[in-house]
């Protein structure tokens, strides 16, 4: 495991979670179950020596499903494994966590929730990012300081039934701006069946929402950072060995040197405090 890097917002996420559970959580996986806390993979095919961070312009918003960040297949981790500006909560009906609430009014983001447009009123529907968004960072003094608006993508990390409960029974999302991907790319998420090849799994969305944003290079990391985990997830569940040179992980190495020449990594400035 690389301890080098701090518990992110989805591990904080799930140790709360693990906290609060009744029975101990068993994943399956390796002689007796052991899983590296880093990755959530058996210890034999661990990859946290490949996690880059990638800085972005962009933040990312996960509204967690109850059993998601337990899930090892859960793609959200990945997002906040190489994305600092990340926050994750856990999705209720019933609450709202006071500090979602803060960061949705916070005037240096500009919310999006990312959602299919079929399913939404077309009024509020759009199909780029807002142009020209700005924010008064000052509004009580004389000197104004006026800068643009970050976009902050809100993707819900659920299953699809799961999601649209969370789209439909979350009134404080109702003010922001859906804002609906048509992506040209078949999924390659191969670590859960979908009934549709155009539904992508949520760090999928997250790379081309950053693309968008014009965070190419986070998108592009994000999306190798997926093929390899995919492949050490598979060859681990087939308990075959890992080929560390192959195509996948030389595209990741790639990407972390590009990364590693223009942002050093103690630049980068996690978004959300940790949970106390």
């Amino acid at each position: 495991m690389n301890t080098t890097l701090p518990p992110h917002a989805v591990s904080r996420l799930r140790s709360a979670r693990l906290q609060r559970s009744t029975r101990p959580f068993l994943a399956r996986g390796g002689p007796h179950g052991e899983r590296c806390a880093g990755c959530r993979l058996i210890l034999s095919h661990c990859f946290c020596d490949f996690r880059t961070v990638v800085p972005t312009n962009a933040g990312i918003c996960l509204l967690m499903a109850e059993h998601e960040t337990l899930k090892p297949s859960n793609t959200g981790w990945l997002i906040a494994d190489v994305i600092p500006e990340t926050t994750a909560f856990g999705w209720a009906r019933t609450t709202v966590e006071p500090a979602l609430l803060e960061l949705l009014a916070d005037p240096q983001w500009q919310p999006y929730v990312v959602f299919p447009g079929e399913f939404v009123a077309p009024e509020r529907v759009v199909m780029e990012l807002i142009p020209d968004q700005t924010s008064d960072l000052a509004p009580d003094t004389k000197n104004k300081t006026t800068v643009a608006k970050r976009p902050l993508f809100i993707l819900l990390d659920a299953t699809w039934p799961e999601a649209r409960k969370i789209f439909n029974k979350s009134p404080y999302l109702n003010q922001f701006p859906v804002l609906s991907l048509a992506p040209e790319q078949v999924s390659r998420y191969r670590l859960r069946r979908s009934r549709r090849d155009d539904h992508l799994c949520t760090s999928e969305v997250a790379a081309i929402c950053l693309a968008l944003a014009g965070d190419t290079l986070a998108s592009e990391t994000l999306a190798a950072y997926l093929d390899v985990f995919t492949d050490h997830y598979l060859r681990a569940k087939q308990q075959i060995k890992l080929d560390t040179e192959d195509e996948v992980h030389q595209r990741l190495r790639e990407l972390s040197s590009v990364n590693a020449q223009t942002a050093p990594l103690e630049q980068t400035i996690p978004l959300q405090k940790p949970i106390n």
